[in-house]
Formats: structure tokens, C-alpha cells, sequence
């Protein structure tokens, strides 16, 4: 920091002005007026309040986001997208009509060959017939977890979800990838590598520390998106990974007592396309404005479908 003096016709007005880099390299001022023609004494004295005010500023400019970061500014923005979201709580036929449109899609995303209908028959029956029927079981139990749980955001709670979704179907359900993980495109192209093995129990547990540190800052559609974008990133298991993300994305929103999102299979395209966005080009906004969407999505589906006699 340093002290600015300006000329004012016969007067001197006196600034202090802190400059740094921000996480992109470029550089910031902040600037505190401090008075005009003082004394030592009082230079001395508001200097060292200012300070402490403009050490503050600071902190509140940036936001780190993992590998980047978001002015105050980007902040505000992002946060302005909770305004969209309708806090619509639903009734118990809802969230059963929720979970079966939830159940189905998640699962689907990822290949499962249960049709729409098939859903509730499986929920309802006792006997599982392959493991794309465990698996429509095992999602149904993890969202009724995450609907009754009091347990925070951690990594036992992410090791949970797996093995809720995973349990009998997967060999490794409920246990972090000890192998490297790459995600291919149809022309074999490298869409996505996950985080090296051995730094996923590490960056699973930097992501709750972050999660623990900004969830007063972001508010919670915000922080949802960013804590599934990050897991997907990460990507800590074999298998499973969007599943457990899009439970995770769930359960900051259902925390701070917000409605749900169902992604539609039917809008798997652009999904993956935000997911790329926050990947490599460290964007949100895709994100927010899909989660926008998704959700007006899911309030219509539970509020205007019939229920089955």
C-alpha cells in the first residue's frame, strides 16, 4: 500500500491506495480518501484504519473458485440467478412423482435401458431382475436419503450416496477410484480426465472445505451447481460419477430447504455442454442458466401430472 497525494488549488488531498494482482494476473486498485491537508499525526491514524478497510475489500473482490476466481461483481451476478428459482415445496405424491422422473432420467443419462414406465413397477417390487434394476432401486434409496438426512456435506456423506446408488451392482460401490480415469467421445477425442487417482480423497476434501468456507456467500442454486460441477470434475469414482454429482447438486439445494432438479435425458446434450464450459473454460453462467431451465422443467412435470389410478 501507499499514500497518494493530489493537488486541489492550494489544498493536498490524501489517498491510500492498495494495488495487487488478482488470480488472473490483472492488476487492482483500491483507493480510500483520507482527508485533506493533514497532519502527520492524522495521516498517521487514518492511514492505519484505512488499512484495515481496504485489506478487507480485498478479501471480498475475489472469491476463489478452485482454479480460478470471481470478482465481488461475478458474485452478485451468479447469485442473481436464485431470483429465478420458485421455492415450491412438494407434496409427498409430488416427491414420489419426482423421484420416479428423477430415478428414471439419472440412470438413463448413463445407458440404463429401464424404460419411463417400468420405474415404479420396479420401486414397488421386491425382486430385482439385473443391475440396471438394483440400480433404479438404489437411486430411489438415495434420494429418499438425502431428503431425511442431517448430516452436512462431507466425504462420508459423498461415499454414502455411492454406495446407496451402487450397492450390489458394483463391486467398488462406495470406495473411491484407485485407477485413472478418461472420458472419450464418440470419435475416441478426450473429453474429460479426471483428477489422478491418487488425489481424489484430497481434492474431495478440498471441495467440502470450500463448500464449508463460501456456502454463506453463494447463494444456494449457485453453490449447488458449483459443488456438482467440481465433484464431476474430479471425478473420484470407477463408475457412478454423475449420479452421485447430480444427488449431490440435490442435496445443497434440498439443505437450504430448496425444490429439486431433474436433468432430462432428453437435454443430456447441453448438460454436458456446461459441464465442458465450467471444465476448461472456468464458466458458471452455462451452468446457472441450465440449472434455470431444468428446474422450470421439473415444477411443471410434478405439478401438472396426473396421478395413476
Amino acid at each position: 500500500m501507499f499514500l497518494e497525494r493530489r493537488k486541489s488549488g492550494k489544498s493536498i488531498k490524501y489517498y491510500l491506495v492498495h494495488s495487487f494482482r488478482d488470480e488472473g494476473g490483472k492488476v487492482v486498485k483500491l483507493r480510500r480518501y483520507l482527508g485533506t491537508n493533514l497532519s502527520e499525526k492524522q495521516l498517521e491514524k487514518l492511514s492505519n484504519r484505512a488499512k484495515e478497510i481496504l485489506e478487507e475489500q480485498a478479501k471480498e473482490l475475489k472469491t476463489d473458485v478452485f482454479d480460478f476466481s470471481l470478482t465481488d461483481k461475478q458474485l452478485q451476478s451468479l447469485n442473481k440467478f436464485d431470483e429465478k428459482i420458485e421455492v415450491f415445496h412438494f407434496s409427498e405424491r409430488q416427491w414420489q412423482q419426482f423421484t420416479e422422473a428423477f430415478v428414471y432420467n439419472t440412470n438413463a443419462i448413463e445407458g440404463s435401458s429401464v424404460l419411463p414406465d417400468e420405474v415404479p413397477l420396479i420401486l414397488k417390487s421386491k425382486e430385482v431382475k439385473d443391475d440396471d434394476e438394483r440400480e433404479t432401486k438404489g437411486v430411489a434409496k438415495a434420494i429418499a436419503f438425502i431428503r431425511s438426512t442431517k448430516q452436512d456435506f462431507s466425504l462420508s456423506l459423498i461415499l454414502k450416496l455411492h454406495k446407496l446408488c451402487f450397492a450390489g451392482s458394483k463391486t467398488f460401490a462406495g470406495k473411491l477410484r484407485t485407477v485413472e480415469i478418461v472420458i472419450r467421445g464418440r470419435g475416441g477425442e478426450i473429453i474429460h480426465q479426471g483428477s489422478p487417482a491418487e488425489h481424489v480423497e484430497k481434492e474431495l476434501k478440498e471441495l467440502v472445505s470450500w463448500y464449508k468456507k463460501n456456502k454463506q456467500k453463494f447463494k444456494p442454486l449457485a453453490l449447488a451447481g458449483i459443488v456438482h460441477n467440481q465433484f464431476e470434475d474430479i471425478h473420484p469414482f470407477q463408475d457412478g460419477n454423475g449420479r452421485v454429482g447430480r444427488l449431490l447438486l440435490n442435496f445443497v439445494l434440498l439443505r437450504y430447504d430448496y425444490p429439486p432438479i431433474n436433468i432430462l435425458l432428453e437435454d443430456r446434450a447441453e448438460y454436458y455442454y456446461t459441464l465442458q464450459e465450467y471444465q476448461k473454460n472456468d464458466k458458471l453462467r452455462p451452468t446457472m442458466q441450465f440449472l434455470i431451465k431444468q428446474y422450470k422443467k421439473t415444477l411443471k412435470q410434478v405439478t401438472t401430472k396426473k396421478k395413476k389410478k
